[in-house]
């Protein structure tokens, strides 16, 4: 038989295989020759992109394919690293209290938070502490096992029936209405479910982990530091992010809506623009609460700031208008415009401009400015240019009277080194990100980052004429320096608004799954293009003709009243 030609990308060779080779065995080669010449073992290989997509280390070779191993260290290595951790959790409470349920609610940090509940009213559990020390202990035997994950692809219909008996009406519902005949199912050992995604090749290969007792009815499952696998992922207190995480998840609790499964119920029975007129209604609600906080506040500055794509400009002006209603003179204020020339831009050590450093911005200029406002001095603002990458000022004067604030935004706006020269009690702080997003079921959640990835290839297609592969290529950037400008100062704000919609992804589906469906499969970003449309397509679009022209959806579908 004729051997297959690869070419392994993580070292550039070209190999001949015999057919029907797993990838596995390439892994165990590639982890050979690399501990040979480094003199230690590189992280486990936890799965590969094949041709860009992302397969477990099982998938078997048989014609000509581009092979790059993927370790915890890279965006679907990491995916797998957890995916695998959220089954092994799954399969300990499983084990242990097989009438309980686990409801993975939401990401926090780089970890998970979840709740461990009876599923039936004849079976009480034990207290928190007895039921985290009995899950983690089995988790712990679980790895020790090295038990591999597998997937095995079977009829729909008898998957349904393995997961009925499992208390998992939530899953159950999802497959029930799948239009499809086959379906790929995971299995640890005897435990059998289904994650939205490819998993780990063994318990083995999750050393590191933690899981905790965490608030009053809650637990923590803690992941590694992609960065530094070896160690637990840093973890500080957000208190303010976390309650918006718990009045999230006990609204939609009272709704009756908190999975695909529900959203796409409510959207089967005709209820999609009740669901859009309702949600619409409590951003408008929300919104009105934070001017009501500012007025009893006496602060004179609001500073708003959040992540890309969390729609921190429509809440700008959103929050503007109410402001207004309550009788202040609202003067808005952009950190763009307090840009530096390109020349005393810093850099990074690639020599590229570090345009999300907030040293890039004028923090004197804006320092002396704000405070010449505060003092009732009139001020010349200065408008930047971005193709000459230089301030020019050209006559935009701004005083504030006695009834006047000044609202400023900007992914800055937060740092205290930002405003330093200007005194806490004129400053009121909120934090806008769309924080919170539906689950598919109990234990697959989809995470508030694609959500908001999801709205940046919708509006930088509409309004900058990318497609999808160019904002997936720069989103990486986009996400590290999230990290390192906005998130460490998001527990500052006074206030924190949940930005996300209910029915916004059955929405933007319409506008984003031609788009992710024409990103080419010769790029790495594939694969991030095909786990978002994994989730996408499993949700029923709706009509965006209900939304308001004053929604933070317009700010990426377009048709908004305000100006940008």
């Amino acid at each position: 038989m004729n051997k297959v030609e690869i070419v392994l990308a993580n070292t550039g060779e070209r190999k001949w295989i015999e057919p029907g080779t797993q990838v596995a065995e390439l892994a165990a080669e590639y982890v050979k020759q690399k501990t040979a010449a480094d003199g230690k073992a590189p992280w486990p290989i936890l799965g590969a992109l094949v041709n860009n997509r992302v397969e477990p280390l099982q998938y078997r070779i048989y014609n000509p394919k581009t092979i790059q191993l993927l370790d915890i260290t890279s965006r679907q290595g990491f995916r797998m690293y957890r995916n695998a951790l959220t089954m092994m959790l799954y399969t300990a409470v499983h084990d242990c209290y097989p009438k309980a349920v686990l409801s993975i609610d939401h990401s926090l940090q780089n970890g998970f938070y979840c709740r461990i509940t009876s599923a039936v009213e004849d079976f009480q559990l034990p207290p928190n502490d007895e039921v985290c020390r009995t899950v983690r202990e089995r988790m712990i035997a679980l790895q020790e096992a090295d038990i591999p994950f597998e997937a095995k692809t079977m009829l729909l219909k008898d998957a349904i029936e393995m997961i009925r008996p499992r208390h998992m009406p939530k899953t159950l519902y999802t497959l029930e209405h799948l239009k499809q005949l086959y379906i790929e199912m995971n299995f640890l050992g005897e435990t059998v479910h289904k994650i939205n995604g490819k998993l780990a090749p063994s318990t083995g290969c999750l050393t590191t982990w933690d899981f905790r007792q965490y608030s009053e009815d809650g637990y923590m499952l803690q992941c590694a530091d992609p960065e530094h696998p070896d160690k637990l992922s840093l973890y500080t207190e957000t208190p303010k992010l976390f309650a918006i995480f718990r009045e999230h998840y006990h609204w939609t609790e009272l709704m009756h809506m908190s999975t695909v499964s529900d959203y796409n119920r409510i959207v089967y029975n005709g209820g999609g623009q009740d669901l859009i007129l309702l949600a619409e209604a409590l951003h408008e609600k929300k919104y009105a609460e934070i001017a009501a906080q500012v007025r009893q506040s006496g602060a004179k500055m609001v500073l708003l700031a959040g992540p890309s794509s969390s729609g921190k400009t429509t809440s700008c002006r959103r929050l503007s208008v109410q402001l207004s209603v309550l009788g202040y003179d609202v003067n808005q204020l952009s950190l763009d415009d307090y840009f530096m020339c390109r020349e005393r831009t810093p850099k990074l050590p690639n020599g590229e401009y570090d345009f999300e450093s907030v040293d890039a911005l004028d923090i004197p200029l804006l320092n002396e400015h704000m405070n010449r406002l505060f003092h009732g001095e009139e001020v010349e603002i200065p408008t930047f240019d971005f193709v000459k990458g230089e301030p020019f000022f050209g006559g935009k004067k701004l005083k504030l009277g006695p009834r006047s604030i000044l609202v400023v935004e900007g992914i800055h706006a937060l740092n205290p080194k930002l405003t330093a020269e200007i005194a806490e009690d004129l400053k009121f702080k909120v934090y806008v990100s769309a924080l919170t997003q539906l689950s598919i079921d109990d234990q697959n959640i989809i995470h508030g980052t694609d959500n908001r990835l999801v709205r940046r290839i919708v509006r930088d297609n509409n309004f900058r004429g990318w497609n999808a592969h160019e904002t997936l290529r720069r989103w990486p950037e986009v996400v590290r320096g999230e990290r390192r400008h906005i998130f460490p100062y998001q527990e500052n704000a006074n206030v924190m608004f949940n930005s996300a919609l209910l029915y916004e992804l059955g929405v933007l589906k319409l506008y984003a799954e031609p788009l992710l469906k024409q990103v080419p499969e010769d790029c790495e970003e594939y694969s991030i293009a095909q786990q978002l449309l994994g989730f996408s397509e499993l949700l029923l679009p709706i009509d965006d003709k209900f939304i308001p022209y004053n929604s933070i959806m317009r700010e990426f579908l377009g048709g908004s009243a305000f100006e940008y």
